[in-house]
Order: C-alpha cells, then sequence, then structure tokens
C-alpha cells in the first residue's frame, strides 16, 4: 500500500467515514498484523480530540488592530443566507459551527465537545450521530450557549419558506434534544458523510433566542441579519455592506488567552491586485483574500517585501457554466426559467465546440501559474474522487469541423447560423484581470469558429451579492455563459457535487438561493448522487463520485477550466491558521502577530 493510500484512509479514520475496525481489515488485507494496524493509528494522532494550533500569546488581547482586505465585500451577515464565500467569511468572525476542518480534512472541535468517533457518538449502521456541547459558551449578549440553540438550527434551515442557502444540509435529517449539551442527530438513511449539518462553512449556529420569530417567510427581516450576535471571538460594533465591517474583541470569549487582537477592520471592494499591494507593497493591511492575481505580478509584489503569498491546496474550480435555460425569455415574471431551453446550447455540438475553444494550458501557463492547475474535472481534490479518464483539449479546426457537420452554416458576417438563429452568445464574469484576460482568449477562440461573443464584467461586490432583487448576481444567470469559481468546503464531495442535482436548482421560488445555478438536470446523476449519500464503503462511495464528476463534465453545460488553491496575502509577522476545506477565518481566534 503507498503512502497516500495508508493517509487517505487514516483520514476517513479520523473523520470518523472510516471505523477503526475497517481500518485493521483493510491493513490485514495488505499483510499487517492487527497490532501494527493499531500502532499506525495510535501514531497518526486518530484519537486525538483536536488538531494543536501554533498560538504563542499568553493573555487574551494586546495584539491592537486586524486589518482584513477582502475585495468583495460582504452583504450580510446571517450564514444561512451566505451564498458566497464572501458573506460566508463574515460570518464565521461572530458564528462558529461545532466543528471546523483542518488543512489536513481533520475534523476539529469548535463548539462541541470532542469529535464523535465509532466507540463515542457513531452509530455502527451510519443512522445517527451523537453531539456534545461544550459548557459555559455564551452567546455575545450574555445569553447561555445550549442544546436548544442547536435543534433550532435545525428548525430553522430545513424550513423551505426560510429559503436558506443551507437547507440541503439539514433537510432530511432529525435533531433532538438528550440533555442541555448532548443532542442527537439522526439520519434517514446510512449516512457516511456524517459531518455536515453544524460542521464548517454550511454550520455555522445562529441563536435561537433572536431569530425564533424569523423562521419562514419573515427570515430577512430579522435585525440580527445585519447585527449578528455570536459564539465567536469578536463583538459586532458596525457593518456597511459591500464596503466595511467593524468587531471588537470578545472578553467572555471560550477558548483562553484568545483572541489576541483588540480589533478587527475588514474593507470590501476594490479588485485582488489593489489588495495584494495593500498587503505585501505598502503593508496597509493585514489580509488580503483571494488573490486572483496574475502569476508574474504576484511574484514581483512579494519580492522584496515584509508580505509572504500563501498558498492552500483546496477543490475550488474556476469553471464556465453555459445556461440550460433561455435568459431572454420570462415565463410567470421569471427569466431564466426552468420551463425553457436555451437556443443555441441545447444543440450538443455547439456546447463541445465551445469546450474545444478554451485553451486551458495557456491559461494556466499564462494567466495563474503556480496558482492554478489546467483541469478537465469538477472534483480534484481529494486525490481519490479524481477522475483520471478525463481530458481536454484545445483544438479551434475541430471545433469548426463539428459545428459545420451539425448544419451550423458561416454567413457573410463570418458568424454560423442555423434555423434562423445565430451563434451570438453574452459570457459574464466579475470585474478581475485574470478574469477578463480569460474571457478574451476564450472570445478569440470562438471568433475563428464563427462565435460572436458579447463580453460582460460585472463588479464583484454585486456578481456575488445575495440581492434577491439585483438581476447581475450570478445565481439569477440572466444571461447565456458565465464563469466563477465554486468552491469546496469540505474534503468530501457530497455537497460540493448537489450542484448539479435536480432538486437544488436556482428558481424565483426559492429566491435563487438553489446551488445548482446552470439549472442542468440529469436523472442519471441524481440516482447515483442519492446512492452515493447512503453508501457506507468508502471505495464503492468514491467510485460513485467520479461517475457523477464524469457525467457532470461529459455534457458540456459545465466546462472546467482549472482548480485553484487558496491564495492569500499576509503581512510578513502575521501567523494565521489557513485551510483549503474550510473558511479562511475558521481559526481567525487563533491569529497572532509575532513581535
Amino acid at each position: 500500500m503507498e503512502e497516500r493510500e495508508l493517509r487517505e484512509l487514516i483520514t476517513e479514520v479520523r473523520t470518523g467515514r472510516l471505523s477503526r475496525r475497517a481500518f485493521i481489515q483493510k491493513m490485514l488485507a495488505v499483510g499487517l498484523t492487527a497490532p501494527m494496524a493499531g500502532m499506525i493509528l495510535g501514531h497518526s494522532g486518530v484519537a486525538a480530540a483536536a488538531t494543536v494550533f501554533p498560538y504563542k500569546p499568553t493573555r487574551a488581547g494586546g495584539g491592537g488592530a486586524l486589518k482584513l482586505l477582502y475585495w468583495q465585500g460582504a452583504t450580510l451577515l446571517n450564514p444561512h443566507f451566505a451564498l458566497g464565500t464572501k458573506d460566508q467569511e463574515a460570518s464565521r468572525i461572530f458564528y462558529e459551527p461545532l466543528a471546523g476542518w483542518d488543512n489536513d480534512g481533520n475534523l476539529v472541535p469548535v463548539l462541541a465537545d470532542g469529535i464523535p468517533g465509532q466507540d463515542d457518538g457513531l452509530s455502527e449502521d451510519g443512522l445517527s450521530v451523537v453531539w456534545k456541547l461544550k459548557r459555559g459558551v455564551k452567546w455575545h449578549d450574555g445569553a447561555p450557549f445550549t442544546a436548544d440553540d442547536v435543534v433550532f438550527n435545525w428548525e430553522y434551515a430545513r424550513t423551505p419558506e426560510t429559503s436558506t442557502v443551507t437547507i440541503g444540509s439539514y433537510r432530511d435529517i432529525k435533531v433532538e434534544k438528550i440533555d442541555d449539551f448532548t443532542v442527537r442527530v439522526i439520519f434517514a438513511k446510512p449516512t457516511p458523510f456524517w459531518a455536515d449539518a453544524f460542521v464548517g462553512a454550511f454550520g455555522m449556529i445562529i441563536p435561537k433566542h433572536l431569530f425564533a420569530d424569523y423562521v419562514g417567510s419573515k427570515s430577512r427581516e430579522a435585525p440580527a441579519n445585519l447585527k449578528p450576535v455570536g459564539t465567536g471571538p469578536y463583538l459586532f460594533v458596525d457593518f456597511k455592506p459591500g464596503d466595511l465591517l467593524l468587531a471588537k474583541r470578545n472578553p467572555d470569549y471560550h477558548v483562553a488567552n484568545r483572541p489576541y487582537f483588540d480589533t478587527l477592520e475588514v474593507k470590501g471592494g476594490g479588485d485582488a491586485v489593489s489588495a495584494a499591494r495593500a498587503v505585501l507593497q505598502t503593508s496597509e493591511y493585514d489580509y488580503a483574500w483571494n488573490l486572483q492575481v496574475e502569476a508574474d505580478l504576484l511574484l514581483r509584489l512579494e519580492s522584496g517585501s515584509k508580505g509572504k503569498v500563501s498558498i492552500v491546496p483546496s477543490g475550488n474550480l474556476e469553471f464556465i457554466m453555459l445556461n440550460v435555460t433561455d435568459p431572454a425569455v420570462e415565463i410567470d415574471g421569471e427569466r431564466a426559467s426552468i420551463k425553457t431551453t436555451h437556443p443555441l446550447f441545447s444543440d450538443p455540438a455547439v456546447r463541445q465546440a465551445i469546450n474545444l475553444l478554451i485553451d486551458r494550458s495557456s491559461i494556466e501557463k499564462f494567466i495563474y501559474g503556480p496558482t492554478a492547475v489546467a483541469t478537465a474535472n469538477f472534483i480534484n481534490n481529494p486525490e481519490r474522487f479524481r477522475s483520471k479518464t478525463t481530458t481536454f483539449e484545445f483544438n479551434i479546426e475541430k471545433a469548426n469541423q463539428i459545428l459545420e457537420a451539425a448544419g451550423w452554416k458561416k454567413g457573410a458576417d463570418g458568424i454560423r447560423a442555423k434555423d434562423g438563429k445565430s451563434l451570438k452568445f453574452v459570457f459574464q464574469t466579475s470585474i478581475n484581470a485574470p478574469r477578463q484576460k480569460t474571457q478574451l482568449i476564450i472570445k478569440q477562440a470562438c471568433q475563428k469558429a464563427g462565435m460572436d461573443v458579447e463580453l460582460k464584467s460585472v463588479v464583484g461586490s454585486v456578481f456575488f451579492s445575495s440581492d434577491t432583487a439585483n438581476p447581475d448576481t450570478y445565481p439569477h444567470f440572466y444571461c447565456d455563459v458565465q464563469m466563477y469559481t465554486t468552491t469546496m468546503p469540505q474534503p468530501d464531495p457530497q455537497i460540493f457535487m448537489n450542484q448539479g442535482v435536480s432538486w437544488e436548482v436556482a428558481t424565483k421560488e426559492n429566491k435563487w438561493q438553489g446551488r445548482n445555478v446552470a439549472r442542468w438536470q440529469n436523472k442519471e446523476y441524481d440516482a447515483i448522487y442519492r446512492q452515493a449519500e447512503r453508501e457506507l464503503d468508502p471505495v464503492k462511495r468514491a467510485a460513485m463520485y467520479i461517475r457523477l464528476n464524469e457525467i457532470f463534465v461529459g455534457d458540456n453545460y459545465i466546462q472546467p477550466i482549472a482548480y485553484r488553491p487558496r491564495v492569500t496575502a499576509l503581512s510578513g509577522n502575521l501567523t494565521a491558521h489557513l485551510s483549503g476545506w474550510d473558511n479562511d477565518l475558521w481559526q481567525l481566534a487563533s491569529w497572532y502577530r509575532e513581535a
């Protein structure tokens, strides 16, 4: 057995997806003795309750101001409505889950008293898990955090009228209170990925006493949507959506000697290049998020500066989606309705041709460099879920041949047409130099194949906004093609791949909170996804996700470009504990500055 395979199995045990007994059986199958297998688990720290993070301060406070820069500013502070990463990050300052994910894919307790295991909390049949809550935790207003809050979050998130983005994590489970500091999560079927509800980016917990009156249709009226009262390391001070968020140290935080910083400023707006400069060149800020900056410029900014660029592996993906629906037609007051079909992309030849017109290798080499890897896969990490059969190709001549054979003929203007429809479409993304250059590369190739592409660029704070009334947000998808990065918030693809299931289609009815923005639907995909949700054998389950990936990208409505590690900038003396499998601010309480 290779070291990589062994490490993946150990991670399965650490996260509870594989029992210790099953691990030992696998080791016996490759010739190890049971004592040797047990020793491997012991030395790998499987039994440990938490990952230990370096933290030098000996008391809370005294660190002055911590200044963070997000070139896409947060627009709301309720994690259950946080459709984009920027809103998840801002919410994580104040709200916490029961557990989070470290950079090795291990579960780390936050509001939980420990991580459930096969011998303590996890049922052998995969039908339930018991969480024990940390005692002595208080909400920022002094109210105690108890099991009632956990149960309430389940009720809140799963109510369709509340229109949460987290409904997929809570809809099909039942949560019951055992006592004030213990809850049981019950699954309707054997569930291998039990660490979903109340964990990580989709697991942040809001207080019952402030949100109980705002379940259902009144959910958007809650004052705390913009003035959070959480359990986190910082207290809310002020918020100007899309611009500035201010917080101060929580003197009653439930972890000793934390947090180190006295105040927190999160500035929104601008662009990725100016954000990188503000940390690496001018030292105006301590941290800059999501540096989608051309590789050569990023290297120049880092060279000779006092700051540093952090690159953390993840499953994040920069990709293109083609609209399944017709954004130009309105039915029952809704554009891009699933009752329509796209006049161009409903032809598989057009989708196949566009896929051949994306020069992924050049985009990686000349735009992103070491901060992205060209790919044909939607799932790229962890490696055991990555398909080895998918390929990508850049071939303008072949694209022309496919279109010609499908009856798309060039007119006098050089644009192909068929049945009175011309190959003209609008391609949108957020304003960002690498994205605009990627758009141009694709546009130029499309022109050579007889396609007329109109480029549209939307300010990031608008494009990624959770504003249900703004037609330029990416969930509305009121254009033909769009491009952005989708994040994988856990080292497991279950939630990531629900972007392709039919019950997650973004619609007016669910306030465009569904994660299936492309409106793509496939019965085989739905069926395999349901099977994977209950498959306890990790090898069979991985094979199912590989197949889902191949179906998803094989239809060419979803066209991966490059998978992207997390790229951030940190001031030279800042110690931040970042993870590619959780929000960047998941361990904000343990950030500190070296003297």
